[in-house]
């Protein structure tokens, strides 16, 4: 067995996690285990299972080619600190209770260090129209080389400052900035603080009036993007009062910042009108109003129809038109009707005139 990978010596705080990684190879595939080593000077080597120390310990291992191992270990602790062994064999005979294995573990090393976190003292102060947020780290801090200040995921701000004091400000009212913001101390290892903006729900609606159809089903939605979460959604109609699942029609399903209400065979006459969304957590309740309009379901077909009834209605004008015609405005035929009786009338004059010469 031979290692491709080994775990790496690291640095974290107390409360922190971490995680070491290890990679063998070998014919047949080598097994792996992991053993721990404090920093007391009396304290031997110990394998460690997965679940040790209170469930903290997780180990996960794959053997398909070749093997590979992972440990992890959560909420550390000072006791955490110490050296970790990546242990890899394939000696048929390696965990024989009599028998020495002829091919030795194999081993790789990596030392944890866990460090005691600092304090850091988190304020918000709001003043003319701005908010300003700090972070003050308290002693003992290791070297700083600089600040972040994180919101979302996004790099808002960052100095190479060495101080334990930051800060950073923000224009506007809190309900407009509330989240989760991040102050990190660029050090070894690095030390993050955290600044909350907190405000009740801002409540609003998916959209102000939504449309359903009679028998259809109705959703209307409410959400809050506001920081904390909802703990509580309620729902309640204009002239009705709160809706319940257990009324049976009605359906709300809520998760954190969404809720949404389903009216199952929506009616005309009971389910026309205003809704209310009510959102509440910690720092208090706030509410958004949704219209809801019913429409037959004929409703759909009314400009059909109109097209259809005016096509009637000029079909119907033209036929009586057309039978209220009088004969003599029959257009006049040149190739026909009056140029023949001409004729005759001409033929017989020429016939009488004959009969006179011939007298």
């Amino acid at each position: 067995a031979g290692f491709i990978k080994s775990p790496l010596s690291q640095k974290r705080l107390t409360q922190d996690s971490v995680e070491l990684y290890c990679e063998a190879i070998g014919n047949p595939i080598p097994e792996i285990q992991w053993w721990f080593e404090g920093n007391d000077p009396n304290e031997t080597y110990a394998q460690l299972w997965d679940g040790a120390r209170q469930d903290r310990v997780k180990i996960n291992a794959t053997y398909n080619l070749h093997s590979t191992s992972t440990i992890s270990i959560a909420n550390l602790t000072g006791d955490d600190s110490g050296m970790y062994e990546c242990r890899a064999s394939n000696d048929p005979d390696r965990n024989h209770l009599s028998k020495s294995p002829k091919v030795k573990w194999i081993r790789s090393q990596a030392n944890v260090f866990v460090i005691e976190r600092p304090e850091i003292t988190a304020q918000i102060s709001e003043s003319g129209g701005t908010l300003t947020l700090s972070c003050n780290m308290s002693a003992p801090h290791p070297s700083i080389s600089g600040h972040k200040w994180i919101h979302d995921g996004k790099v808002l701000e960052q100095d190479e400052s060495s101080g334990a004091f930051t800060s950073y400000t923000i224009d506007g009212k809190r309900e407009e900035h509330s989240g989760v913001y991040e102050c990190v101390y660029e050090a070894s290892p690095q030390i993050r603080g955290q600044v909350n903006i907190s405000v009740s729900p801002q409540v609003t609606a998916y959209k102000k009036s939504e449309h359903g159809n009679e028998g259809d089903t109705g959703v209307l939605t409410c959400k809050n993007p506001s920081f904390p979460a909802v703990t509580t959604w309620t729902w309640y109609k204009s002239g009705h009062g709160l809706l319940e699942n257990a009324s049976g029609r009605y359906i709300i399903k809520s998760s954190g910042n969404k809720t949404e209400l389903r009216i199952l065979k929506l009616d005309i006459e009971q389910d026309t009108g205003d809704y209310f969304c009510n959102g509440t957590n910690s720092y208090g309740t706030n509410g958004a109003t949704v219209n809801l309009r019913v429409r037959s379901r004929l409703a759909a077909l009314w400009p059909f129809l109109g097209i259809v009834a005016e096509v009637l209605v000029l079909v119907t004008i033209i036929f009586i038109y057309e039978k209220r015609r009088k004969p003599d405005e029959v257009p006049d035929d040149d190739d026909g009707g009056s140029a023949p009786l001409k004729s005759n009338a001409t033929n017989h004059k020429d016939k009488n005139v004959r009969q006179r010469n011939a007298n």
